[in-house]
């Protein structure tokens, strides 16, 4: 472990998992200061917030003075307007986080591997994408390692999958609007085929995963899979989380020629459907290294189940009160 509890760590992007993080650095006694472009909406005590655009050099600089770590967590949140967006924000970020000489923390998904052949795979496992999103995911881990191997920037990544959670809204599969329906009992409908198996990814896992690639220095120089809560198929995952609300579902799937078909009018429906493909392979993750190098895993899924209805009760009532 390196450095002491006075450490400066800058996160980048106050979304579902830079959000989480902050706050989880924080409570390790660390100064913490957390960046985003528009304006904040979460309560975040004990945390530095910064608003502004970190492609500003200036501001960059300004955000990552002093920094042990970096973390970039950021992901703009129009899923469908990654192009011209994604290069100039991530190079940004990793050019300011050089200049400071802080260790980069780059949280990432698994876009650039494409169709798996085989399961479960590996951080060996060759990048192959097959979707636009995908080449975007590929070229930006070959820049970011590298710049690494130039000696421009000390960096790392971890991957997780699709995420479930509190306070993780934006949800390809586990979504509030998912558990409403889980919590009434009823009909759930899905993309992708429901009986496959799949990495399931819990956020406090994730910004768990991302705080210690941030204090080790072994984590350097290389991909990281992180620690996977649930390795269920998707149908499994929807009846274990009513399995924990005590109630029964019926899982059901959206055809691909409806998303599709839907794609042409809301271009958000185009994009998941081209990201489909997740759920018509085997889609498993293998978090074996991470595991066996930092003596951290998953938290318990049904542990993480009841966390994320409790937090997804206390939301709802919050807004119904509000």
């Amino acid at each position: 472990m390196l450095g002491d509890m006075t450490e400066i760590h800058t996160v980048i992007g106050a979304g579902q998992v830079g959000t989480q993080l902050a706050r989880l650095l924080a409570s390790r006694g660390h100064t913490v200061r957390i960046v985003r472009r528009s304006a904040f909406t979460a309560e975040l005590p004990g945390v530095v917030r910064m608003q502004g655009d970190v492609t500003d050099p200036a501001f960059a600089d300004q955000a990552c003075r002093g920094a042990t770590a970096v973390y970039n967590c950021a992901n703009p949140p129009d899923y469908t307007r990654w192009d011209g967006v994604l290069l100039p924000l991530y190079r940004a970020v990793r050019e300011a986080a050089g200049r400071a000489g802080a260790r980069l923390v780059q949280l990432d998904c698994f876009y650039m591997i494409g169709r798996p052949e085989h399961a479960p795979f590996d951080e060996r496992t060759p990048m192959n994408p097959c979707s636009p999103k995908g080449e975007l995911r590929k070229q930006l881990v070959e820049e970011l390692f590298e710049a690494h191997r130039r000696g421009d920037v000390r960096a790392t990544s971890g991957r997780a999958s699709d995420y479930f959670g509190p306070d993780t809204p934006q949800a390809a599969v586990l979504r509030p609007d998912v558990y409403d329906r889980i919590v009434k009992g009823g009909t759930v409908y899905v993309f992708g085929n429901p009986d496959m198996p799949h990495s399931y990814s819990y956020t406090p896992d994730v910004a768990r995963g991302l705080e210690v690639l941030g204090s080790h220095e072994e984590a350097l120089g290389r991909v990281w899979n992180l620690p996977v809560a649930a390795q269920l198929t998707t149908r499994e995952a929807i009846e274990r989380f009513a399995a924990r609300a005590g109630t029964k579902v019926r899982v059901r799937r959206v055809p691909q020629w409806a998303l599709r078909s839907v794609g042409v009018f809301v271009p958000l429906a185009s994009a998941l459907a081209e990201m489909s493909y997740q759920w018509d392979v085997p889609y498993l993750a293998d978090d074996g290294d991470f595991r066996r190098t930092f003596g951290v895993g998953p938290t318990p899924l049904d542990e993480a189940i009841d966390t994320t209805l409790a937090a997804h009760a206390r939301a709802r009532a919050k807004a119904k009160a509000a």
